[in-house]
């Protein structure tokens, strides 16, 4: 199983960073990310056993009850990388509690490698062939953190698709 933990936002915040999504629509190259699916990823998992589910059950839970809800920003748009030819479109998060989430549930998982360095962000669109890089957007787009997710990622054809195997509500 391919799995994360991960924030996702209320509907109408995933319907105004749709419309934000629409001014690339036109620029060939860039895939946009599904509406129901945009979320900001705490800690990727990668491929694991299924057999692990009941520890990061327990250890999503255990995380969560630690950090109260918080407010989330969502400001500026960028790139991944910053410069050169551009992978990824997103929008920058930034709130109170981001940073703790992520660390200790990298703490309380040390035993999982993880690649990357936790950058707080929304991916609005990936590269998929040459693409121009869209000029920079302030959404300034505000929505309380309630819950931690853990996601599965099911890789299909049409790209990964998400599935919430469990949610953990906040302090």
């Amino acid at each position: 199983m391919r799995l994360f933990y991960a924030i996702f936002p209320p509907r109408e915040v995933q319907a105004a960073l749709g419309e934000a999504q629409e001014k690339v629509r036109g620029f060939k190259g860039w895939k946009l990310s599904q509406r129901h699916q945009l979320h900001i990823t705490l800690l990727f998992l990668g491929e694991q056993p299924e057999d692990r589910l009941p520890e990061f059950r327990r250890v999503g839970q255990a995380v969560a009850a630690q950090v109260p809800a918080f407010e989330i920003e969502l400001g500026g748009t960028g790139y991944f990388p910053a410069t050169g030819s551009p992978r990824v479109w997103f929008v920058k998060a930034t709130g109170e509690g981001l940073e703790t989430l992520a660390k200790r549930l990298q703490q309380a998982l040390s035993n999982v490698k993880t690649k990357e360095q936790f950058h707080p962000h929304l991916t609005l669109a990936r590269k998929k062939s040459p693409a121009p890089r869209i000029g920079p957007m302030i959404l300034n787009l505000q929505f309380k953190a309630k819950a931690v997710c853990l996601v599965e990622s099911v890789l299909e054809r049409s790209g990964s698709q998400y599935r919430v195997l469990e949610q953990f509500s906040l302090g």
